[in-house]
């Protein structure tokens, strides 16, 4: 079986979601970025795993559903933030492990569920992300050298992720490309993507009060 870590900020405004603003203020895309971590909380309470566990920077909110254990963010750089949340989960329950952030709302279930049977498979599995990143990493067995150094929040990130994971050695299975919502434009294309989402629901209601 396979367990679900979840990385994520709390959603204060100020904090969250910046390259938002503008168009959306603060308040707003602090908003869409709980919405965006609903539908991900959501899509890990749908998928069948042994443990979900959200690895939060700052406090839990009414957002977070019952059925998470949350572990504290440890790290400075973000390549060590998810190299600790790997290593914490898996001291919790040495099983496999898929990894995703709160900014791929459209990630369905069944798209985790894809990615927790490739672990049956390979060693690793990863989702790319359109802006060069990448939104999912699952691994068999988590090792801090496979996530350490690699330059984060770059164009090349995710290239660089996978030629770590391939001078290691691992099987890898890959995923469809997600868009991470960062832009405005991105958060467009996103709720297109996902017109049932919470966060499609949000945005909506937005662009409804939105100044003309």
């Amino acid at each position: 079986m396979t367990q679900m870590v979840i990385i994520a900020k709390e959603p204060v405004a100020g904090r969250v979601k910046t390259r938002l603003t503008p168009p959306y203020s603060p308040a707003q895309a602090a908003l869409l970025a709980e919405a965006a971590l609903e539908d991900t909380l959501r899509a890990a309470l749908a998928s069948p795993v042994t443990q979900r566990v959200l690895a939060l920077d700052g406090l839990p909110g009414t957002w977070l559903p019952a059925g998470f254990t949350v572990i504290p963010q440890r790290g400075s750089g973000l390549d060590e933030r998810l190299a600790a949340a790997f290593t914490d989960a898996y001291r919790l329950r040495p099983e496999p492990m898929v990894l995703i952030g709160m900014d791929t709302p459209q990630a369905t279930p069944e798209l985790l569920g894809t990615a927790m049977k490739g672990l049956d498979e390979c060693d690793a599995v990863f989702g790319p992300a359109t802006d060069g990143g990448f939104w999912l990493l699952g691994l068999r067995r988590p090792q801090p050298d496979l996530l350490l150094g690699v330059p984060m929040s770059q164009a090349h990130t995710g290239h660089a992720q996978l030629e770590r994971l391939r001078q290691a050695g691992l099987s890898v299975r890959h995923l469809p490309e997600l868009t991470d919502v960062d832009t405005a434009a991105d958060a467009a294309r996103v709720a297109s993507e996902a017109p049932a989402s919470c966060f499609t629901r949000t945005l909506d209601e937005l662009s409804a009060v939105a100044p003309r």
